[in-house]
């Protein structure tokens, strides 16, 4: 009897993996979803400075202040979506069914803030703003499941990083074709009306997007959910008390937002006046693909260099790239490489800071006993990218207002020229140079990551045994 029951047991444990396995089709459908956020959102974070000046309408300074104030609201709604996906309960599942609520709301609100009303003064004001707020606050209730709907896809690791690689991929190809081909293909679309063009463009945009949520939404299936003790507020901030290789983490990874926005938001002005050609900006955006070399040869640095060594790494080469776009002057080609070589950097360092975090939710719980996995990565991964990217864009505006840009004039003074490029150029530098300093400071922290694993295991085992013996 033993004998069968262990045959039976086997058979079944195969049977289990056999069931839990996720197959390839659900792996891409699961990357549709980085691509649809990637399609809509890159335009944002590319262009929003830029249309809101030259296309929009409205003054640099204007500009500025909403895009920080929209970003603020969005940086506040990250860890409360965060909570909404941890007490969702439908037929579809926790993280599946935001898919299908928000896909539509994110395609319009989008689009929305691409289209020019026939509105003046306050009224044009206040239409950017509501629709830049709610189309970032759609895109964060899309995006935060993105996450979460992982582990309940499969319980598969080899799966899971399969299915997450594939998510890195598409979302990269997302981008590409977002800041490559939006601003030919509004000017295609709009015959030398750029108000319209941009609003049609998007729209199309858009309508890919939506379709692209919703095959992700009907093909996946949330197999995994667990019914677990809820984390109160309160007990997620107590998560925080002395986790000092998390706030390690949020500010540099902050400080990495802030100076990689600063560029994105100042790089269409100075392809367009400095360097005297608006179809520089998409032929350098097109470019911004090749950073996929960079975060497929992460591991390997890693294994060498450690976290905080690799990302430092990667930082330094952001920096050198950028600063080799200035020293090429109007050398297309050298500042080609210079590009490259920054957007290598750039995308390696900004998946180091993901990897990260994670670790520090391990801290956390061997410091105070909580493992509040949701509040510390929220705060760690999209409270920095949407307050990093308002920070990004107000500096960015301020400093061009500072130097005196107009967008009405076709040809900028020689201070307003002198203001792009230091924004463009050296401000990220100079920003990147604060993240560098806190990843040294990092280094002790992962240092003692064997010594929080090890603990964490022997706690792990004596409450099993523990429940065991409870049981018995």
């Amino acid at each position: 009897m033993s004998s069968n029951a262990n045959v039976d047991s086997n058979t079944a444990s195969a049977q289990a993996l056999l069931n839990d396995t996720l197959p390839w089709h659900r792996k891409i459908t699961y990357g549709f979803t980085d691509m649809s956020g990637n399609l809509l959102y890159c335009i944002i974070s590319s262009y929003m400075l830029y249309f809101f000046t030259n296309v929009f309408g409205l003054s640099v300074g204007t500009a500025g202040v909403l895009l920080l104030i929209g970003r603020v609201f969005d940086a506040i709604g990250a860890p409360v979506m965060g909570i909404l996906v941890d007490h969702t309960h439908s037929k579809y599942g926790k993280s599946r069914p935001w898919f299908l609520w928000m896909s539509l709301p994110f395609a319009i609100f989008v689009w929305l803030l691409f289209t020019t009303p026939a509105l003046r003064g306050t009224l044009k004001v206040v239409y950017a703003g509501v629709m830049y707020i709610l189309a970032d606050l759609s895109y964060t209730a899309m995006s935060t499941p993105i996450t979460s709907v992982l582990p309940n896809l499969t319980s598969s690791t080899d799966g899971r990083m399969q299915a997450n690689s594939i998510r890195l991929v598409l979302g990269n190809v997302g981008n590409f074709f977002a800041v490559t081909f939006i601003i030919p293909f509004a000017g295609l679309l709009g015959g030398g009306n750029d108000q319209k063009g941009w609003s049609l463009a998007v729209g199309v945009y858009s309508i890919v997007a939506f379709i692209l949520l919703i095959i992700a939404f009907f093909d996946m299936r949330e197999k995994n959910i667990e019914n677990e003790k809820v984390i109160t507020i309160k007990q997620s901030l107590k998560a925080t008390k002395g986790n000092w290789p998390w706030v390690l983490i949020v500010v540099a990874n902050l400080a990495y937002w802030t100076a990689f926005i600063v560029r994105n938001a100042s790089m269409p002005y100075y392809f367009q006046y400095n360097m005297g050609s608006k179809g520089l900006i998409s032929f350098f955006n097109g470019f911004t693909i090749i950073q996929v070399i960079g975060m497929a040869s992460v591991p390997f640095f890693v294994k060498f260099m450690h976290k905080w060594g690799t990302t430092i790494f990667f930082l330094l080469m952001t920096m050198v790239g950028q600063a080799w776009v200035c020293l090429a002057g109007s050398n297309v080609t050298s500042a080609l490489i210079g590009w490259c070589v920054a957007c290598i950097g750039s995308g390696s360092a900004c998946t180091m800071f993901f990897a990260m975090v994670g670790d520090t939710v391990d801290f956390g719980e061997w410091k105070t006993g909580i493992r509040a996995n949701g509040f510390l990565t929220a705060i760690g991964a999209s409270f920095c990218i949407q307050m990093g990217s308002g920070f990004g864009s107000f500096i960015a505006s301020m400093l061009l207002k500072g130097f005196g840009f107009n967008a009405a004039n076709a040809t900028q003074s020689s201070s307003s020229l002198g203001g792009i490029s230091f924004t463009f150029v050296w401000v990220p530098i100079i920003i990147y140079a604060i993240s560098v300093i806190l990843m040294i400071m990092y280094r002790k922290w992962e240092n003692h990551e064997p010594v929080v694993k090890a603990d964490l295991a022997k706690r792990n085992a004596e409450a099993e045994k523990n429940a065991e013996a409870a049981q018995a």
